[in-house]
């Protein structure tokens, strides 16, 4: 065990988080404005453990610490920041200060921070950084939102395939503006388009006097500079990718996406479909609480619409409610239940979906194995709820008419579930913003008339 083992074993949990007392303990030496203490206790942290104590820590202490850090606060700690807290952090700055850490950064970093800046604050530091700098920030932000090419860094090595291994390995070693990490090199041909890829343990361990292009493996993945970055991550998750060479309309070499950009994509894009489908906006605890109610209190108001409906629905059948006070009781637990079935049906097509485990090649499968299981348990649980209903009312039209909802509100909420995420998907829709709102209308308003429009159809009274 190391030295500094005790001390990282004070400030980490079990689960490599900062602990409470720690984070009490930074507070404190703020609170008595002694910088050198906070300097020390921060000190043994790793970049992101300490990017993360300026989420946790209260919001008015973050400016404090990054004074107390001074230089400690470099770009490789404000890459890793959640964004909101960046944003706040990097208000305070000039624009100077922001070029000065951006150019520190590998361009897709870079390019994270200068796209969350307002548009006047963004022009001041585009105006303040090196000119290659800005040119490449320029062509990245010239890309769509979300997609590889802003995802990508241009810092890369190529080489062509006529070069001997000696030769490769002696620019490896003399060149000095190479990448600080990189896995493999990529073989371009003279117009600069990708023909394959050399990893490192293949160069240490080939001939010297052997052909670049003798060593090199042929097949690569080869991602377009505009695919979205939800389709890149799906192709290293496919693939088992370190690394993958980005290139242009016209199949020339313009960067390279790396496994740790990927790693970060897919937690992002797992995390923003669970969020969208429930309407709770970034979901972030460091988001403003003015863009969450807003964001999250126009979600509802479309959600009061559709209760609304459903309400209507229930309306036309108020007189037989009226007459049987028991279809009140019952007629919501018909309709819950499909609601439940279809969030699960839902859930699973929306993840299969974003996985391409759901193509157009198997939807007519996935549909028939969803509605084999909605009736199942249509049937199972219809069954059940039959039964108690008979045990407590001693009424078999009731009992029969709450069977039969319970079949077709299963199966419709087995449909919607399915059919509502793909055809919102097919129209160029993204199924995790909407499925809800209509999935949910469906099962309301199906179950409520089913149940109550069989009800009033047999004049149970």
């Amino acid at each position: 065990m190391t030295d500094d083992a005790p001390i990282i074993d004070d400030v980490l949990d079990d689960d490599g988080r900062l602990r409470r007392s720690f984070v009490g303990r930074v507070v404190a030496t703020l609170d008595a404005g002694d910088a050198a203490a906070t300097r020390a206790l921060v000190d043994p942290l790793h970049e992101a453990d300490i990017a993360d104590l300026f989420e946790l820590i209260p919001g008015d202490y973050r400016q404090d610490l990054a004074k107390a850090l001074g230089d400690k606060l470099d770009a490789s700690v404000i890459a890793e920041m959640n964004d909101w807290v960046r944003e706040e952090l990097l208000d305070d700055r000039t624009a100077n200060e922001v070029a000065a850490v951006v150019s520190e950064l590998d361009t897709d970093d870079a390019v994270s921070i200068i796209e969350e800046l307002d548009e006047d604050d963004r022009r001041e530091v585009m105006r303040a950084l090196d000119p290659d700098d800005r040119a490449a920030i320029e062509e990245a932000l010239s890309y769509p939102e979300e997609s590889a090419g802003r995802l990508m860094q241009r810092d890369l090595v190529a080489v062509p395939s006529h070069w001997t291994v000696a030769r490769l390995i002696e620019f490896v070693a003399a060149e000095p503006d190479l990448p600080t990490d990189f896995w493999e090199v990529f073989v371009v041909d003279e117009r600069h388009h990708p023909v394959g890829t050399i990893r490192l343990s293949w160069i240490l361990t080939a001939a010297r006097n052997a052909l670049v292009a003798e060593v090199m493996q042929r097949d690569q993945t080869l991602i377009p500079v505009d695919e979205d970055q939800e389709e890149v991550a799906l192709q290293f998750q496919k693939y088992a990718l370190i690394s993958a060479a980005v290139v242009d309309a016209y199949g020339r070499l313009v960067g390279v996406i790396t496994v740790d950009d990927i790693v970060h994509i897919i937690q992002e894009e797992a995390g923003e479909d669970a969020l969208l489908l429930s309407g709770a906006g970034d979901g972030d605890i460091n988001e403003p609480i003015t863009a969450t109610i807003r964001t999250r209190m126009w979600w509802l108001f479309i959600n009061l619409w559709t209760a609304i409906l459903a309400a209507g629905v229930v309306a036309i059948f108020q007189d037989a409610i009226a007459k049987l006070v028991t279809l009140a009781v019952l007629m919501g637990i018909v309709n819950g239940m499909g609601g439940n079935a279809a969030t699960q049906t839902m859930a699973v097509t929306v993840r299969a979906l974003a996985t391409n485990q759901l193509t157009s090649s198997n939807t007519a499968r996935m549909i028939r194995r969803e509605l084999l299981i909605a009736l199942a348990n249509g049937i199972g649980l219809g069954a059940l709820m039959a039964f108690g209903c008979q045990l407590v009312y001693h009424d078999w039209p009731l009992t029969g008419v709450l069977f039969a909802a319970m079949i077709i509100n299963s199966v419709n909420a087995g449909l919607s579930g399915i059919l509502i995420p793909v055809g919102l998907e097919k129209a160029g829709v993204d199924p995790a913003i909407t499925s809800t709102v209509f999935v949910t209308t469906m099962t309301d308003v199906i179950g409520f008339f089913s149940f109550l429009g069989l009800a009033a159809l047999f004049h149970l009274h």
